[in-house]
């Protein structure tokens, strides 16, 4: 994390006309699941293999899986994969994962942060994940009631949010991204709205410096209104 950057707490609710949120580690800590069935998927094909997958993965978070895993196949294993045999694949994929991300811990503060959100703006999902999977996976979490909708792919991201502001009426320089991946930032630089990078803290920030962050999503609950931090938490 860049020393000195902002943070969520710089944002104010009076400057905001809409929230979009990345999904897989920005509301779901479910970036290990992801990396993990890319793993087992490439597992037969040999170490070095899963290990660029899996580095080539990461440096594409939030790009669609079907995107990643036609050209894994074609520059790693040089298989072309026809309309059929991708869409099994990425069935196998999705069966390996959506369970396990219904399942795994929200990011710390999310929920909050959708309670405070909620008052003030319409919330938006837009991630990689197909849309039909992403949507059953925030109902069936209980988060599909915070969002005017969840989008997914195949529609890429810079897209879905440019069209869904001319939808609105909404200036993009009055609208929030929040995500964790370059992907994302890149959707915010293109569609022109603000954004928020969330960093773990026990990674290095991937965003240019300035670059607005936060390790979890509680300073953006507290910045929404939320009165206070769990003390549990807050002494973690």
């Amino acid at each position: 994390m860049t020393a000195g950057a902002p943070t969520a707490a710089d944002i104010d609710p009076r400057d905001i006309d809409a929230v979009f949120f990345d999904f897989d580690g920005v509301l779901v800590e479910s970036n290990e699941v992801k990396i993990d069935a890319f793993r087992r998927l490439y597992e037969p094909f040999g170490a070095e293999v899963v290990e660029r997958v899996i580095a080539e993965h990461i440096r594409h978070e939030g790009v669609s899986r079907v995107v990643k895993l036609e050209r894994f196949h074609r520059e790693f294993l040089n298989i072309t994969l026809d309309d059929d045999g991708l869409a099994e694949l990425a069935e196998t994929y999705s069966n390996m994962v959506e369970d396990v991300v219904v399942a795994c811990d929200a990011v710390p503060g999310a929920v909050a942060a959708l309670d405070a959100w909620a008052n003030h703006c319409p919330l938006y999902v837009v991630s990689g994940t197909p849309q039909d999977e992403l949507r059953r996976i925030a109902k069936r979490r209980g988060l599909d009631g915070y969002f005017s909708t969840v989008f997914g792919s195949p529609r890429v991201k810079p897209d879905i949010v440019g069209d869904e502001l001319s939808r609105i009426g909404v200036q993009a320089d009055r609208v929030l991204f929040v995500g964790d991946s370059i992907t994302d930032y890149d959707c915010a630089v293109a569609v022109g709205t603000r954004f928020l990078g969330r960093v773990p803290a026990w990674r290095e920030s991937r965003f240019p410096d300035g670059t607005e962050v936060a390790s979890d999503m509680w300073p953006l609950a507290l910045a929404g209104g939320t009165t206070a931090r769990p003390q549990a938490e807050a002494g973690a």
